[in-house]
């Protein structure tokens, strides 16, 4: 009986304990510092020949998912809207379900941003990105201050949180953000299962622990 007491407690105590030094991403400040990647004419494009002056915001985009297809327009105002104050946007397609003719020319159509094919999802690894749409708000130096949702209502009707534009905002008024992680909502990410980096694809990530 003392026995199975002490392997109940020592249980109890080795899964408390696990628990305490398990780390999220959130520990972590993220710098993007660079990435390459091709366009959908197999352009290289790079994230410091595109960034903006103040910061960028990276998205994550489909050519299908309908959730993105209800926010193109509101996508569209806010880059219009930011883009003179020092605001890159840069449109990532991850989804191995869509061609690069398909990615091109839907690209060309909607956005008046540049939309870069990341084969083999090396990015959404690299930034944990989940579903579409998805942004990663970056500031002039690369580092991440905010990730998540646009904003809290999918058919546009009923927003009462921008998280974006707030965020934006804050960057650019020097503000702390008040919000620098939401819940993305959307269409999963079309994930390969091919583990192989391709040679047109290279990162650079710094990750550095938050005392």
């Amino acid at each position: 009986m003392r026995k199975a007491v002490f392997l109940l407690v020592a249980t109890f105590v080795f899964l408390v304990l696990a628990q305490s030094v398990q780390v999220s991403a959130d520990d972590y400040e993220l710098v993007l510092e660079d990435f390459k990647l091709v366009d959908a004419d197999g352009k290289e494009q790079t994230f410091k020949a595109l960034k903006g002056e103040k910061g960028t915001v990276v998205i994550f985009l489909s050519v299908q998912c309908p959730v993105v297809k209800g926010y193109n327009e509101r996508i569209n105002q806010i880059f219009n809207e930011y883009k003179s104050k020092g605001i890159a946007f840069i449109g990532i397609n991850s989804n191995s379900t869509e061609s690069p003719e398909q990615i091109g020319s839907h690209a060309r159509e909607t956005y008046g941003f540049p939309v870069l094919i990341d084969k083999g999802n090396v990015l959404a690894d690299e930034l944990n990105a989940s579903v579409t749409p998805e942004v990663f708000l970056f500031d002039s130096n690369g580092k991440l201050i905010y990730k998540g949702a646009i904003d809290n209502d999918r058919s546009g009707k009923n927003i009462t949180e921008n998280y974006l534009r707030d965020a934006l905002d804050g960057l650019l008024m020097k503000k702390a953000i008040a919000k620098a992680s939401t819940k993305a909502f959307g269409c999963t990410i079309k994930r390969t299962e091919e583990k192989v980096k391709p040679e047109t694809t290279s990162i650079t990530i710094r990750r550095t622990k938050v005392s």
